[in-house]
């Protein structure tokens, strides 16, 4: 999936280096940098998701790879959309990954250094104010086949231009009544160098400057003076802004700034999701999801709350490395990613989903055994918990058939299974109701069989998870699926939210855990102290953040079986 090139190391051995380490290297070596500083920009108008936690981890990563650092800049130029709400959560996000920045630093913060860039331009003859509606301009335009017309206000004076810009900054015009373009070339073959907008006018009320200023810089223009000012050595962005690259360097040359660079590679795209903000916003707005963080959500703070951890989701980034041209990642990789670190970091422990009830017979009334199983058998340091053992116990429905084929290895009449962590247990007989529901199991335990000190000698072949009844703690448990129908809703026809998966979510009101799980809930004192679960036989959950020690709500994180293993033999 990356692009890599080998070269040679230190000590003669060939290394692999994604392009971007490749133009680093060239850089320090070539004495045009002597150290690196990159940057996150993101803009604060929705929650970051896992194509963000690429950009994070490319940036960071490598600033941190050459001992340099990292800028986090929030890109905070259009009030309409944006918020404090986010700004907060791109901080938590950002810091939960792992990650800590230099400089914390907002496009806001450079709005007057802007405005005087701007004024240069003008002065220069480099800029006009237009007073050409949208259309007008859009239709100035041109095609990429066509060259575009000039404005009838592309003659203005500078001073005429200095005078009208100073107005609109003023607050004497209305929202978009007048604009301020760059003059550079109406027929270049690069639509983006057809006088860009490089400020409009709105009156909007700014999460940072309040009502300071009515005019706005748009993102090609403050991005790249921002990246100048903080003297950003490499301007690190995904392959939709290799056509801005040109402008952005027009304006760094025209303005005499310091010569950050920028560079792109792909960004990352995942099956059976989508990756546009504008249209995760409307996913919520419309009340598919429950919210941003919603663990169906691919928003890293949805992420979070389904049980994610920081290290898979770093680990999946790298995996899929640094490329130069887009592609469709699939969504088993981030999953595969998450099973490989949860398994061993994972408490193991006992919860049923459907319930039917097992009497062992021969059990002595009113006795309880406390069994000793491991906590995570890949932790030797994880040790052991207790695990109550009654007369009456529960285990999953489907662990029994009426009628067994020769290969079934759960519970039947006359077959025995080993109860995890427990005994061996033989069916006697069970009992339905009027509805052929088959509502008790009976069985008989083998006293010799205990697990750790079996000498029974029988053979069970199959292994059950289970609860005891009169210990059995109560537990909602959430499933999920695929949030899309289709592999690249993006690409389909028609509106993507005809394609949402209805049945994205599954929810067990009621599933019984051992009592462990409570135990654990009242240990933690607030939402960090929650622990990873792999619920035996069932997949990988997490404490849901309303979960409570009075009402306990798991989340799948990811079921056990390795669906990429299996497609990438």
């Amino acid at each position: 999936m990356a692009e890599t090139t080998n070269s040679p190391n230190n000590s003669g051995e060939r290394t692999s280096r994604n392009f971007l380490e490749e133009i680093m290297d060239n850089d320090l070596q070539s004495g045009r940098h002597t150290s690196v500083l990159t940057r996150f920009p993101p803009e604060p108008n929705g929650y970051l998701h896992i194509g963000h936690a690429k950009s994070i981890t490319v940036n960071f990563g490598l600033a941190l790879k050459y001992g340099g650092a990292t800028n986090l800049r929030f890109d905070d130029t259009n009030p309409v959309t944006e918020e404090t709400e986010y700004v907060e959560s791109i901080r938590n996000d950002v810091r939960w990954l792992g990650y800590t920045w230099k400089d914390e630093f907002y496009a806001s913060d450079y709005f007057e250094q802007l405005f005087g860039f701007a004024l240069k331009l003008i002065r220069d003859g480099l800029a006009y104010v237009d007073d050409s509606t949208s259309e007008e301009i859009a239709a100035m335009k041109g095609t990429p086949t066509r060259p575009g017309t000039d404005s009838p206000y592309r003659s203005r004076s500078p001073q005429e231009n200095e005078d009208l810009f100073r107005s609109m900054r003023a607050g004497e015009f209305p929202d978009g009544s007048r604009t301020l373009r760059a003059r550079i070339d109406m027929s270049s073959p690069n639509m983006l160098m057809r006088d860009p907008i490089i400020y409009r006018i709105k009156h909007a009320h700014h999460h940072r400057t309040g009502d300071q200023w009515c005019i706005y810089p748009t993102y090609d223009f403050a991005h790249g003076q921002s990246d100048a000012i903080e003297n950003i050595t490499h301007s690190i962005c995904t392959l939709e802004f290799m056509s801005h690259r040109e402008l952005y360097n027009w304006f760094i040359e025209k303005l005499g700034l310091f010569p950050s660079r920028q560079y792109e590679f792909a960004r990352l795209n995942l099956s059976y999701t989508i990756m546009s903000k504008r249209k995760l916003l409307q996913l919520v707005n419309e009340k598919y999801v429950d919210g941003w963080d919603d663990p169906r959500m691919p928003t890293i703070s949805g992420l979070r709350r389904r049980g994610y951890t920081p290290k898979s989701i770093r680990e999946f980034c790298s995996r899929i490395g640094v490329a130069k041209r887009d592609n469709l990642i699939d969504v088993s990789l981030l999953e595969f990613c998450a099973r490989e670190d949860l398994n061993k970091i994972s408490q193991r422990r006992m919860v049923v989903f459907d319930p039917v009830k097992v009497v062992i017979t021969n059990w002595p009334e009113g006795t309880v055994e406390e069994l000793e199983s491991e906590n995570n058998p890949e932790d030797s340091n994880g040790g052991n918990r207790i695990v109550p053992m009654s007369r009456e116990i529960f285990i999953e429905r489907d662990d029994f058939m009426e009628d067994a084929p020769k290969k079934y290895f759960r519970l039947s009449p006359g077959k025995s299974v080993r109860l995890k962590s427990a005994y061996i247990i033989t069916c006697e007989d069970f009992q339905k109701d009027e509805h052929g529901t088959i509502t008790e199991i009976h069985c008989t335990y083998h006293p010799d069989s205990r697990s750790g000190s079996d000498t029974s000698g029988i053979k069970a072949k199959g292994t059950l998870h289970w609860v005891s009844a009169s210990h059995a703690v109560n537990v909602e448990v959430r499933d999920y699926d695929r949030l899309f129908r289709v592999e690249n809703p993006a690409e389909e026809e028609g509106d993507f939210l005809d394609y949402v998966n209805p049945d994205s979510l599954r929810v067990i009101p009621v599933a019984l855990a051992e009592p462990a799980l409570l135990e654990d809930a009242r240990n933690a004192t607030d939402s960090d102290d929650r622990l990873h679960y792999q619920f035996l036989r069932k997949g990988y959950y997490y404490a849901d953040l309303s979960s409570t020690a009075e009402k306990l709500i798991f989340n799948q994180t990811v079921g056990l079986r390795d669906t990429w293993a299996k497609i990438n033999k």
